[in-house]
């Protein structure tokens, strides 16, 4: 496995492929590119994966200071939804190219958590160039009075322009994400022609993926999507 950083972020690669890997797009936390992604990005990439984990705070020079959950929820609000879906946009383009060969080219999937899992679902619906789509607790609606121009629409909103297959993953205990919500996302992809899957976890909160945050941490959850993950990686990516 070869990595490196990237102007767009983490770069992780398998060694020597025969042709052009499948990449995909990792989008982070609203902590950014911290060990915990490029972690994930390197388990990805040993399963033949070319993985670009974006940077999204790289114009700010690192995280920015928050200290608590309402701060965070703050912060996402007051992100401008056009600059993320460029570079998110930038990194489809980047390893489309096929970092990972000298030749041809690759199909590309988005995968995301907690703010990563919005803009990985915005994504799906605003950028081209994508071939899967599986965010991990991503919120889907948007509080009311934000700002329109830096939020033009919420992800259900989008899903009328949805480009791929989405498979989603929740928790049924996650404080930030009503049921309602996952429910109203799962009747969103049924009635999309690229259609998806959404699974729940019982026991499950936010961030149950997230192994350095061991309060949040819930194995069997983590342990089940890791392969269904890459089981649909695998079969939407496939040349």
């Amino acid at each position: 496995m070869e990595t490196q950083d990237v102007e767009l972020g983490f770069l992780a690669r398998p060694d020597d492929p025969a042709g052009p890997a499948p990449g995909v797009v990792m989008v982070p936390d609203v902590w950014g590119l911290y060990d915990h992604y490029k972690d994930l990005a390197r388990r990805l990439a040993g399963e033949g994966f070319a993985v670009l984990a974006v940077d999204l705070y790289r114009r700010i020079g690192g995280t920015p200071p928050i200290s608590s959950p309402e701060e965070a929820m703050a912060w996402i609000d007051g992100l401008d939804d056009r600059q993320v879906l460029g570079d998110l946009q930038a990194g489809v383009d980047f390893l489309a190219t096929g970092p990972s060969s000298s030749s041809g080219s690759a199909r590309v999937g988005i995968t995301g958590f907690c703010m990563g899992g919005q803009y990985a679902l915005l994504a799906a619906c605003a950028c081209t160039g994508l071939s899967a789509c599986a965010p991990f607790y991503g919120m889907v609606r948007y509080a009311g009075g934000l700002d329109p121009e830096r939020k033009p629409r919420a992800p259900l909103e989008a899903l009328i322009d949805l480009s791929c297959p989405v498979l989603g993953f929740y928790g049924a205990e996650d404080h930030l994400i009503p049921q309602t919500d996952v429910d109203a996302l799962r009747a969103g992809l049924t009635a999309s022609a690229h259609g998806g899957e959404v699974i729940v976890y019982p026991g499950a909160g936010h961030a149950f993926m997230n192994d350095s945050r061991p309060p949040l941490y819930r194995e069997d959850a983590a342990r089940d999507a890791w392969p269904r993950l890459v089981g649909f990686l695998r079969e939407r990516l496939a040349s």
